[in-house]
């Protein structure tokens, strides 16, 4: 016993040791939650409390669960297989396999993955006549799981209107479908398994008498129906052990819902909640970062990180002129590191948008850097991009077979897998490319509102010719407008990432004109390829880590770079509008300021060419908000010269005046005297404005009069 408890500091040791009685566990990031949760578990057993059979342990990874089981089998000579201990899911599923009967399922049911939920979907919505433009069968599958994730079925929805009587139905019938075949999607199973213990009292007494202590890890990251399917199990008698961080619950977007801690400490009367503040990750300027952060998020339970590890590094911020530069700044800075012998692998680039990448990786690229994106694909890799691309290669050379295939039903227009073979059997037959039996079929036929191979060949010549005499910025927007590509992602529940790398393929192509003198379409083509096929390091080969803030959740790192911290990028501007939007972003930034260990950098640029526009920034809230002692500036590398404007000789180049200035900040109008920082001459003025983070969406700023207060 002396062993199992040895080396645990106060607050540990009383988390594990706890009487018969729930309890919430506050764990602060790199406070070796996942040490109390399994020597909890150890102790239980080892006292006698409970056998290994008589507990419920739930984590939100198979990779924690192999982990724990791992831990408790060197702790303690027992055989861990038999053990309740998995993922929301992976225990449902084991439950329903057990009692498929009580489940109304066949013995041999089988899992939908997310694609063939989709596919199910789809082949219920073809059945029913439902027009998949009016109701695109990605927006159903996100109703249907959504509304499963809230535990409701389709008879117990509202229906407000024509549209949500629709889509009620749809996931009725799908349901339906669904049961016929003997299938189960993954929303399902949770769902299924909470309505079976619902209805058979039995068996839920069952459970609740043997599972005497239940334990749930990533508490914070719960949706509304999980956590009604622990209470369930809890019944009135167990013992629950909530560990979490709601400072670090940034899943909202997944149904996540941070008020299930409140919840819990009301509805199981939780006298004991325990903080675990002591960080054994970070130093302690980094730590002190994080708490003068997230202290300014008003909703939360309230701890403070400390270390005995020591103050450490300061907290490195650098301001590059342009997005160019911080990824310059960026790729020097990985390169001293690496020669004072830190392994590229420690190393890690966070970033708010998927699309912010893009610079990143071309600079690291032209550097000879390897690097891997992790949780993602690299820019020119990512699905969105690889349709936009093959419709500019087909507007380049329609004779490409490869690209063609990749885009011919996608948007979809009605091509089915049989077209597409008849197509391919012409082409053999006439010796010739896809897109010369594409447009005989064609010839035979007529277009449909854009439907079918004619509607196809008809797009492909549209673009043809209004991507004429073009540059390519100016191609890549009417392609991806006109090919449906935009408006198919942005209704898509989660596309706006997707949005905003074709946006992001405007700069690339921006920057790839500015680079490359006198450059076509063709050269930018062979270009993407190149760095879609080259320097993504090897499995295995030591690299740098790239990723977003999402994904660099339960990860750790010497260094951390954290880009683009401005105003609108990180806090993302979307979150100005949403309800508890800021206060979601500042737990990201908390999240990502404790990945590191031992060297923190923030960077930002005075400009950045974002989605095809130069957009002016500030630095960001999040910077404002670390005490000055925390930090330690790094100067920007000597910014290009610019005259100032002839109406004022300015007293420093960065100085800040009032201005009467009129400005578009997209689409809204502000009036006189906001304040800016100037820069530039009357043909090449650079504006900068800054609003006091007032929240207002910015984006890019267009001028027409300027003229001192």
């Amino acid at each position: 016993m002396t062993d199992l408890l040895e080396g645990l500091n106060n607050k540990q040791l009383e988390a594990v040791t706890l009487p018969h009685q729930s309890a919430l566990i506050l764990a602060g990031a790199g406070s070796g939650k996942t040490r109390v949760l399994t020597t909890r578990i150890a102790w239980l057993v080892q006292t006698g409390q409970v056998s290994p059979s008589g507990l419920l342990a739930v984590t939100f990874t198979n990779k924690a669960a192999k982990e724990m089981l791992a831990r408790l089998s060197a702790m303690l000579p027992i055989n861990t297989r038999g053990m309740w201990v998995g993922t929301f899911h992976g225990l449902c599923n084991r439950f329903l396999r057990l009692h498929q009967h009580e489940a109304r399922l066949p013995a041999s049911f089988q899992i939908l993955d997310m694609a063939d939920q989709l596919s199910a979907v789809k082949r219920v919505m073809k059945l029913m006549q439902v027009d998949d433009e009016k109701f695109p069968p990605k927006q159903v599958q996100s109703y249907i799981n959504n509304s499963k994730e809230e535990g409701l079925r389709a008879a117990q929805l509202d229906a407000y209107d024509k549209h949500s009587e629709r889509l009620r139905e749809i996931y009725a019938e799908y349901d339906a479908q669904c049961q016929r075949e003997g299938v189960v999607d993954f929303a399902e199973l949770l769902l299924r398994c909470y309505e079976v213990l619902v209805r058979e009292t039995a068996l839920r007494e069952h459970y609740q008498s043997r599972f005497k202590y239940v334990l749930v890890d990533e508490f914070q990251d719960t949706n509304r129906l999980q956590y009604l399917w622990l209470k369930l199990l809890a019944g009135t008698d167990n013992c629950v052990l909530a560990v979490g961080d709601d400072d670090q619950s940034i899943y909202a977007f997944r149904g996540a819902r941070v008020g299930n801690m409140l919840d819990f400490e009301h509805d199981f009367k939780i006298k004991t909640v325990i903080k675990l503040e002591q960080n054994y990750r970070s130093h302690s300027n980094i730590l002190d970062a994080a708490n003068a952060i997230i202290t300014h998020n008003t909703k939360r339970l309230g701890k403070n990180l400390w270390t005995s590890s020591g103050a450490g590094e300061p907290v490195r911020v650098f301001q590059g002129y342009n997005d160019i530069e911080e990824a310059n700044f960026i790729v020097e800075e990985v390169k001293a590191l690496q020669n004072e012998g830190q392994s590229l692998a420690d190393m890690a680039l966070l970033y708010r948008s998927n699309a912010q990448s893009r610079v990143l990786e071309h600079a690291l690229f032209s550097a000879g850097v390897p690097y891997r994106v992790y949780g993602g694909l690299r820019f020119f890799e990512r699905a969105e991009i690889k349709h936009a691309m093959a419709y500019l290669r087909l507007v380049a050379n329609p004779d490409d077979d490869t690209a063609l295939l990749r885009v011919i039903n996608f948007p979809t227009r009605g091509i089915g897998a049989r077209s597409l073979e008849a197509l391919q059997e012409a082409a053999r037959q006439a010796q010739s490319n896809l897109w010369v039996a594409a447009c005989t079929a064609a010839s035979r036929g007529t277009a449909n509102g854009g439907k079918g191979i004619p509607g196809f060949v008809a797009l492909i010549k549209q673009l043809q010719e209004q991507c004429t005499g073009l540059t390519l910025p100016e191609m890549i927007d009417v392609v991806t407008a006109q090919s449906g590509l935009r408006q198919h992602y942005q209704l898509e529940k989660e596309g706006d990432d997707r949005v905003a790398n074709l946006d992001e393929l405007v700069s690339a192509a921006m920057a790839f004109i500015k680079e490359n003198d006198d450059s076509q379409l063709v050269d930018f083509l062979t270009f993407a390829s190149l760095e879609a096929g080259e320097h993504q390091a090897d499995p295995g080969r030591e690299a740098l880590q790239l990723m977003t803030v999402h994904a660099s959740k339960g990860l750790e790192f010497h260094s951390v770079f954290i880009v683009g911290v401005e105003e609108g990028l990180f806090p993302h501007e979307q979150s100005m509008f949403e309800a508890n939007g800021l206060e979601e972003e500042r737990r990201l930034m908390y999240v990502a300021v404790t990945r590191a260990r031992r060297r923190l950098y923030l960077t930002h640029a005075q400009s950045r060419l974002l989605h095809g526009q130069v957009r002016y920034g500030v630095p960001s809230r999040f910077i404002d908000e670390i005490p000055e002692a925390l930090l330690k500036q790094i100067n920007t590398r000597a910014a290009p010269k610019f005259s100032a404007p002839a109406q004022v000789a300015p007293r420093n180049p960065n100085a800040q005046y009032p201005w009467r200035i009129g400005l578009a900040v997209n689409h809204q109008k502000f009036g006189s005297g906001v304040v800016v920082n100037y820069e530039g001459n009357e043909d090449d003025l650079r504006v900068q404005v800054n609003f006091g983070h007032t929240g207002m969406k910015w984006l890019a700023v267009e001028y027409a009069k300027l003229e001192p207060v």
